[in-house]
């Protein structure tokens, strides 16, 4: 049977690491349902924003393969896998689609990584500041996108510092820019220090201010 083809998609072929949530179906992106069904249909890999290689100049001023490493919002990303290859092996990776959490446990079951379905905005199955680094790599993004997001992003915010040790890194990768992000980073009661970085998006334009995707580094 054939589907309606999202605008997320129709620029697929073209330009798989620059999509930001611009999609029709952006409402949805808090709703592990969407999810679900989203995984069940489209199982290739993807990545939003930024693959591996334009990332690791960044990340690797933060990260050290010792650190224990937790993937919110994971998805069928290759991030994690491509970390795993390059010597970080510490890595547990959570998702609210128990869907792919499934497919991506199945495509990497020779790894040591873990898989759990989890709902960022509350953990309590993971121990506070037991992670030296956490990564985001959209996921605040599809909360912000979502029904209740103020009340879910502080939720999330503080499940993700309860869970970082002391001095580590969460490490925010996102489409938005400061005047959008850096208020709900930058909480007193976070208690954390912000750094923000640019990353250039695979098609920018010299000269377009708009052509780049954000990293957040909070520690």
């Amino acid at each position: 049977f054939l589907l309606p083809i999202p605008r997320y998609l129709a620029r697929l072929a073209t330009d798989s690491d620059s999509i930001d949530f611009d999609s029709e179906d952006m409402a949805d992106y808090g709703k592990a349902d969407y999810w679900n069904e989203r995984y069940q249909r489209e199982t290739e890999a993807f990545d939003w924003y930024q693959r591996y290689d334009s990332l690791l100049p960044l990340l690797g001023r933060y990260i050290q393969t010792s650190d224990q490493m937790l993937m919110v919002g994971c998805g069928n990303s290759r991030l994690s896998e491509d970390l795993y290859n390059d010597g970080y092996k510490n890595i547990v990776n959570i998702d609210i689609s128990p869907v792919v959490i499934a497919q991506m446990a199945e495509k990497n079951k020779d790894a040591t990584m873990e898989w759990k379905t989890m709902d960022v905005t509350s953990m309590p199955e993971l121990t506070s500041q037991s992670f030296h680094t956490i990564i985001d790599k959209g996921t605040l993004d599809a909360i912000l996108c979502g029904e209740g997001s103020m009340t879910n992003i502080d939720r999330a915010l503080g499940e993700l510092s309860r869970l970082l040790k002391p001095g580590g890194h969460f490490i925010c990768i996102t489409y938005g820019d400061p005047p959008s992000r850096i208020s709900y980073l930058d909480k007193q009661r976070l208690g954390w220090a912000v750094e923000t970085l640019t990353i250039r998006k695979p098609d920018a334009v010299a000269g377009n201010s708009s052509d780049f995707h954000y990293m957040y580094v909070c520690t």
